[in-house]
């Protein structure tokens, strides 16, 4: 694996697993985005922050590497209805609504850069 994609590794696999944390710190802000039509929204915040971090700890070993970046593409194919329910359902304390737009067709940039290390 080259330099410059072991640099990325380490990027995604911190991504993945700050992104989950916040899962726990900031899970008002996650509720706030879910589509009001899935059951249990608490419970699914914390279960997604949790499998955020277990599929970015599984990119740290080669063994479970792909496993994980397959974990992580379908995760983001998952969450992509709670992007654009955010997109479609701004608040005032939001951020606006072009950098919520940005972010659905950044959502396949992701998808690829996951991809890049099934």
């Amino acid at each position: 694996m080259s330099d410059l994609k072991v640099i990325s590794l380490y990027f995604m696999t911190a991504f993945y697993i700050f992104a989950g944390v916040l899962h726990f710190i900031l899970p008002k802000f996650y509720l706030r985005i879910m589509p009001p039509y899935i059951p249990y929204p608490k419970f699914v915040v914390y279960l997604s922050g949790l499998i955020e971090i277990g599929l970015g700890a599984m990119l740290t070993l080669s063994d479970t590497r792909p496993i994980g970046a397959w974990g992580i593409i379908l995760l983001l194919i998952a969450v992509f209805p709670a992007n654009f329910y955010h997109y479609q359902s701004r608040r005032k304390v939001d951020p606006p609504k072009w950098v919520l737009f940005l972010r659905l067709p950044l959502q396949l940039l992701l998808i690829y850069w996951a991809y890049t290390f099934t």
